[in-house]
C-alpha cells in the first residue's frame, strides 16, 4: 500500500494523478494549509523533517520531492511511462522532468511572492515578469496539444501539469496559446479528472 500525505493546493495534485495512471493501492492522507499563512502545518514535519508534501510512504521507505517520487513509482509500477534509456525521447523525458522544478517554477514562485507581499520593490517584481515571460514562451514553443514525449504519457506530463495548471489558476494562459492546449488536452484525461476530483473533495478551504 503507498501512503501519499497530501497537501492542499500543492504539489503533490500531480502525484494523486500519478497514482491514479498507475492503477496501485493507495491511500491519501490530507493535510490543510494555514489559513493565515498559507503553509503546511506543523504535523507533517512528523512524516518528513521538511514538512512538506508531496511525500509518500512506501515498503518502509519515506520518499519526498514530486520528481524523485514520480520517478520511482514509475519505475516500479509503469517503467512503459520512461522513454528507453539513450534515446532522443529519453533526453526530453529528463529534460522536461528537470524543468518542471527547476526553469519553471522559480519565476513562478517569484512572481506569486512577490503579489502576495504587495510593497514596493526595486527589481525583484520587474524580474519575476520577465522571467515568467522567458521561460513559458519557450515551453509555449516546444509544446502542442498533445502529450510532451513521444506521442505518450511519461512522468514528464506527470511533473509539468503541475506548471500549466499553475499557469491556469493565475489566469495567464491565455498568452500562451500552446500551453492551453496543453492544459486542455491533459484536463480532457479520463486519470486527471479523477485526480482534480479527489483534490477538491480533499480541499476543506474551497
Amino acid at each position: 500500500m503507498i501512503v501519499l500525505h497530501h497537501l492542499n493546493k500543492s504539489r503533490s495534485k500531480r502525484i494523486i494523478w500519478l497514482l491514479e495512471e498507475l492503477g496501485v493501492e493507495y491511500r491519501i492522507e490530507p493535510y490543510q494549509r494555514d489559513a493565515q499563512s498559507n503553509l503546511a502545518p506543523p504535523e507533517l514535519k512528523a512524516i518528513h523533517s521538511l514538512g512538506k508534501s508531496p511525500v509518500i510512504e512506501h515498503n518502509g521507505r519515506v520518499i519526498a520531492e514530486s520528481g524523485a517520487i514520480t520517478e520511482y513509482l514509475c519505475q516500479q509500477y509503469r517503467p512503459d511511462m520512461i522513454p528507453e534509456s539513450g534515446s532522443d525521447d529519453y533526453i526530453d523525458y529528463l529534460q522536461w522532468m528537470h524543468f518542471a522544478e527547476s526553469s519553471a517554477i522559480l519565476p513562478l514562485l517569484l512572481k506569486m511572492f512577490v503579489e502576495k507581499d504587495g510593497a514596493k520593490m526595486n527589481m525583484l517584481d520587474q524580474y519575476a515578469q520577465v522571467e515568467v515571460a522567458k521561460v513559458m514562451t519557450y515551453f509555449n514553443q516546444r509544446v502542442t496539444a498533445g502529450y510532451l514525449v513521444g506521442g505518450q504519457l511519461t512522468g514528464a506530463d506527470i511533473m509539468m501539469s503541475f506548471i500549466v495548471d499553475a499557469l491556469h489558476r493565475g489566469g495567464a494562459l491565455a498568452m500562451f496559446p500552446n500551453l492551453k492546449a496543453y492544459h486542455d488536452f491533459l484536463a480532457g484525461l479520463e486519470k486527471f479528472q479523477k485526480a482534480e476530483a479527489l483534490e477538491a473533495e480533499l480541499d476543506k478551504s474551497i
